[in-house]
């Protein structure tokens, strides 16, 4: 059984001439909503286990605030580019396909909307719109990550910040 969580980043603050959309930053207020999703995803997980990040500014404050959490060393935290500049289903495949087969399970950190859009092609009933701070788990049935396939997984879970 292999397992995909998908962590979409926390809320950021607003674009501006400041700063580009890659050095943006977590709100306050995001990053507090980041603590209580990764206590939420504790629950339901004993470990994120392999935890990809978006080197975007926001991802990496996101996937450091659950590696915390989970008390994950964080230079374990993978950075990859694909996951802002290129993220579709194809490098999924990419990066899944050099993925030890030890590892069961993969955390991803990212964006919107391929998050949302490959998570739905993954999942067997499909899947909503991740909001911000969003997680979605998917299982499949399978015992390598090679073998995973649009349609074939389990959403296992769907959690949402609550309204705040």
């Amino acid at each position: 059984m292999k397992k995909l969580i998908f962590v979409r980043h926390g809320k950021a603050e607003d674009p501006s001439f400041e700063f580009s959309d890659f050095e943006r930053s977590l709100t306050g207020k995001g990053k507090s909503i980041c603590k209580t999703m990764a206590q939420k995803l504790k629950d339901m997980e004993s470990t994120p286990g392999h935890m990809i990040t978006s080197p975007a500014f926001r991802a990496i404050e996101t996937a450091y605030i659950f590696g915390k959490e989970f008390r994950i060393d964080l230079e374990k935290v993978e950075i990859s580019s694909n996951l802002y500049y290129k993220m579709n289903y194809l490098f999924l495949q990419e990066t899944l396909s050099g993925m030890n087969e030890d590892i069961d399970t993969v955390t991803l950190f990212g964006h919107n909307p391929s998050f949302s859009e490959i998570a739905n092609s993954l999942s067997k009933t499909g899947c909503d719109f991740i909001p911000k701070t969003g997680i979605v788990g998917i299982s499949f049935n399978v015992n390598s990550w090679s073998e995973i396939r649009k349609n074939s997984g389990k959403i296992e879970y769907f959690l949402k910040p609550e309204k705040v």
